[in-house]
């Protein structure tokens, strides 16, 4: 996502906003196609929420709040399997 951001900083205030929109909703409404065809339909949805979260605050509260339930889950994996071995 750095890579992105560097790329995005060097353009121009609205052509940034513009294409982070686009972007972001181009991966989203792609991510709502794959939740009921074959793809990683999730992932799509939140690497697209991700992009937004450069330009939007309501976006980068949302994008927090899923890294915090992806911690905890993977916390919660983590401990499951300690315990099995």
């Amino acid at each position: 996502m750095e890579w992105l951001k560097r790329v995005l900083s060097r353009l121009p205030h609205p052509i940034r906003w513009g294409l982070t929109m686009f972007l972001g909703v181009v991966l989203i409404i792609a991510g709502i196609i794959m939740i009921v065809t074959p793809g990683p339909g999730l992932l799509v949805i939140f690497l697209g929420i991700s992009i937004l979260a450069l330009e939007l605050e309501w976006a980068r509260e949302l994008n927090k709040q899923g890294i915090q339930g992806l911690e905890k889950v993977m916390a919660k994996l983590k401990s499951i399997f300690k315990r099995k071995k």
